[in-house]
């Protein structure tokens, strides 16, 4: 089995694949070309290996500083002591195993006019098409008070790993009739849904641990997805246990103020035992440092081939691309990754791409038996993806059964999406 590689295999192999690089007829014979895969989450790992299976003499990179991913997806059942954190946990063995060449490094420099990448350690990689997947970072100057020392007390938890460990913690050391706030941002955001999913899922936890203790969603929407499931949930599962406050009503956050755990809204304060500050977000760094990022904060594609609107011969996917109606979700980065592939295959070829359908489906747990689901399909329109026939939600007056029967189906959808994407 083929392991990630080290810095030493890194600065011995790009030496003599850059000679080849610079003389494109001998590269064109020994292979396809070579691509560079920026992220190793579900679009970028996906992307990697099907760049790989859809053409076996493609030089496919794939650079991602962590060697364990954690996933996203079901970390808020993790949060709630509903499962452990080494579930959410998955290596690139397999990945590499299929011929992709997995370098364990960060990326510092992107040269568009060079067609290189540089690592922290100090190897550049030439490429003929680079495909960012940098998922999301915080846009910290738009929720002042705070930054990265902030969410050490009022953890944000939106990048699964030691953050999901310390909401956790918190939780589990919160005096029963505490309360538990959740500030959630304005979209555009990772997983629309997800907030409430946690909501859910920790007055499951409160209920069944500290039954006196409350939620606070304090949100800057006035609406979200898939609001009528999980208000008919809760009223069912938590009676008046969660309350929201939406935007209309005050429940914008303004800033906070680590140093008392207080977060300032538009119409009032609050100070709660556990405060869940979920920031607004923009696209992954590396994406602002290729100037493949807006004013936005996002990445403007062509939804064809995902290169990107500002920069040539990038392709962007995944969370932090401007997707139009495509939710960013793991489905929807594993389905951009995969369609990205194959445009990138057709253009190396030069062959012009086809235009991709994507599906994608997001799954929702409110209970331990309790789920429900969104299922969209979206295809070019202008400038971004829309959503055309075929989707389907979940029936707001479903009995029991189907809810179980989803819950049960959103375990088999993690299961295959994370086989597919690293087993």
């Amino acid at each position: 089995m083929n392991a990630p590689v080290t810095r030493r295999d890194a600065v011995l192999g790009i030496a003599a694949a850059a000679t080849s690089f610079a003389a494109p007829t001998i590269l064109r014979a020994q292979s396809a070309g070579r691509v560079v895969v920026v992220g190793g989450g579900f679009g970028g790992a996906a992307c990697a290996r099907a760049l790989k299976r859809a053409q076996a003499n493609l030089q496919v990179i794939l650079i991602e500083p962590s060697t364990v991913f954690t996933s996203c997806p079901f970390s808020n059942e993790v949060i709630a002591g509903l499962r452990e954190i080494d579930v959410q946990q998955f290596g690139y063995d397999k990945v590499a195993a299929e011929g992709v060449t997995v370098i364990s490094q960060a990326v510092t420099t992107i040269e568009p006019q060079l067609r290189s990448v540089v690592t922290a350690d100090g190897v550049a990689l030439p490429y003929d098409r680079l495909v960012l997947s940098p998922g999301i970072d915080f846009h910290f100057e738009a929720l002042p008070g705070y930054d990265d020392a902030t969410s050490e007390k009022m953890p944000h938890a939106w990048k699964a790993g030691a953050q999901t460990l310390l909401l956790r913690g918190q939780l589990e050391a919160m005096p029963d009739g505490g309360t538990v706030a959740i500030a959630i941002p304005a979209n555009p955001s990772r997983c629309p849904p997800a907030p409430y999913e946690r909501a859910s899922l920790i007055a499951h936890y409160l209920k069944t641990t500290k039954p006196r203790s409350k939620v606070l969603i304090l949100d800057a929407k006035d609406t979200f997805s898939q609001q009528r499931l999980f208000e008919k949930a809760w009223k069912e599962l938590y009676g008046d246990m969660i309350e929201r406050i939406a935007l209309s009503q005050g429940g914008r956050v303004t800033s906070v103020d680590p140093a008392t755990r207080t977060i300032v809204t538009e119409f009032g304060n609050y100070t709660p035992d556990v405060a869940n500050v979920i920031p607004p977000q923009r696209a992954g760094r590396i994406a602002e440092v290729a100037g493949a990022a807006d004013a936005t904060g996002w990445c403007p594609i062509d939804p064809v081939t995902f290169e990107s609107k500002l920069v040539p011969n990038i392709h962007v996917i995944g969370d932090a691309c401007l997707g139009g109606g495509i939710p960013k979700s793991a489905s929807a980065a594993s389905a951009q990754g995969k369609a990205c592939a194959s445009a990138i295959v057709n253009l190396l070829a030069g062959r012009a791409p086809e235009t991709p359908r994507l599906t994608g489906v997001c799954y929702n747990i409110v209970a331990p038996g309790y789920g429900f689901s969104l299922a969209g399909n979206y295809q070019p329109r202008g400038d971004i993806f829309a959503e055309v026939e075929g989707g389907a939600t979940s029936p707001a007056d479903a009995p029991r059964e189907l809810r179980a029967r989803e819950a049960t189906e959103a375990e088999r959808w993690f299961r295959a999406i994370t086989a597919d994407t690293f087993g």
